[in-house]
């Protein structure tokens, strides 16, 4: 814990720093939510979760880990009521399943980890009415390599990416919720050719690898980011059985790495992060686009958010471009004219895009670089790779980085 409020290294305008946390000693943080003032954070290396009491924003306290089984990843996660679904999948890293990043990016699941490691391959649920104390109340096993991502913000049915077997890779899992005490499989959906037991083929055109980062619901609507497949549009109104309305894919001849699919439903936008996914920018830029969805059925892509240019980024090591953006969750700051973004080597990024053809960026962060490194992967480099940030109703932003804890900080422009 460090109630410090500078932090020498730390460059940055119209945002303040108020404090950050060592997540108990696993400074690894992926996605972040926060829950009755308490920050819950997946972890990218440590087989688990951690709880961060921040209800004193200056003076956050770690109350809590969760672990995983052995070689299982929990680093995704949702909260809605007093409920928490966290993914578990293998952790490749630890398993020693890649050479290079760029494996990891660059091939289908199936071709890429072979192990006969022991490790959990579904959703967990948890009860978390007593934040500090999460009790573990289901498991659904879902045979294959497992969860990725989720989104659920307590409908009856959450949207998981899951590797099944006999798929090349993850797809669309749709999970009944409605009894969290014995969450059920109810419907998928997958790209043709992803169902290689199936006997289909994976077309040419789904690029180097093609699996659901994740899908985000609004209304009817569901909206898919593939990686290097793309993104989709599809039709919720049967929650079980979306019924595809588009598909549109960038890469090529951009890098592809389609990751977080933000709706924009009162603006008929859709705000597409492409994850950066090579360091020193072998692929090239990675860029976060304006999608005009008025017609589902046809979306067009109208700008790309800034590209940080304060210093060479593509020299400064590791990987550089868009991660995670904050996704309007229920309970959390909510707004069609801010996009708050992550953006690996160049921090926290907050953005006006009152004028969707021209977005302009109107604050940043950007830490220091880390104490030390607890990355897993091939060759890291000792830089920020800031991940994940939730923001609250207040304009408190909860920062996560592979190796730097948590920081909080406070937008200065509300």
């Amino acid at each position: 814990m460090s109630t410090q409020r500078t932090v020498p290294g730390a460059t940055g305008k119209g945002i303040r720093f108020l404090s950050r946390d060592d997540q108990g000693g696993r400074p690894d943080g992926v996605q972040v939510i926060l829950h009755k003032g308490h920050a819950f954070i997946g972890h990218m290396f440590a087989d688990g979760f951690s709880v961060v009491d921040v209800r004193d924003a200056l003076n956050p306290k770690t109350v809590a880990f969760v672990p995983a089984p052995k070689n299982t990843r929990s680093h995704h996660l949702q909260i809605a009521g007093d409920i928490l679904i966290a993914v578990n999948g293998p952790n490749i890293w630890a398993m020693q399943q890649y050479a290079t990043q760029a494996d990891y990016y660059g091939k289908s699941l199936i071709d890429a980890v072979q192990t006969e490691q022991p490790f959990a391959a579904g959703v967990r649920v948890f009860d978390v009415s007593q934040p500090a104390s999460p009790r573990e109340i289901a498991f659904l096993h879902l045979p294959g390599f497992g969860a990725h991502r989720i989104w659920w913000v307590g409908d009856r049915y959450a949207y998981v990416s899951v590797h099944f077997e006999g798929f090349i890779d993850h797809v669309l899992a749709i999970i009944d919720m409605s009894d969290p005490a014995k969450p059920t499989l109810a419907g998928r959906w997958w790209l043709p050719g992803m169902h290689r037991a199936g006997g289909e083929e994976k077309p040419a055109s789904f690029g180097k690898r093609t699996a659901l980062h994740h899908l985000i619901s609004a209304g009817n609507l569901g909206y898919a980011a593939w990686r290097d497949g793309g993104f989709t549009v599809h039709d919720l109104s049967d929650p079980v059985h979306p019924k595809l309305l588009s598909h549109r894919n960038y890469s090529p001849p951009f890098g592809g790495g389609a990751h977080t699919p933000l709706p924009l439903p009162g603006r008929n936008l859709l705000i597409l992060a492409d994850e950066a996914t090579a360091s020193n920018c072998a692929n090239g830029l990675a860029y976060t686009w304006i999608v005009d969805v008025r017609a589902p059925e046809n979306p067009v892509s109208i700008a790309t958010l800034p590209t940080p240019t304060e210093e060479d980024f593509c020299a400064k090591g590791a990987k550089f471009g868009p991660h995670n953006l904050h996704e309007n969750r229920p309970g959390a700051f909510q707004s069609e004219d801010l996009i708050f973004a992550t953006y690996h080597n160049a921090g926290l990024r907050v953005y006006d895009i009152r004028d969707a053809f021209q977005p302009k960026q109107l604050a940043y962060f950007m830490p220091p670089a880390p104490e030390r490194i607890v990355d897993q992967r091939p060759n890291p480099a000792k830089v920020i790779q800031s991940c994940d940030v939730y923001v609250d109703v207040n304009g408190v932003m909860y920062l996560t980085d592979t190796n730097a804890g948590l920081y909080v900080l406070q937008y200065e422009g509300l």
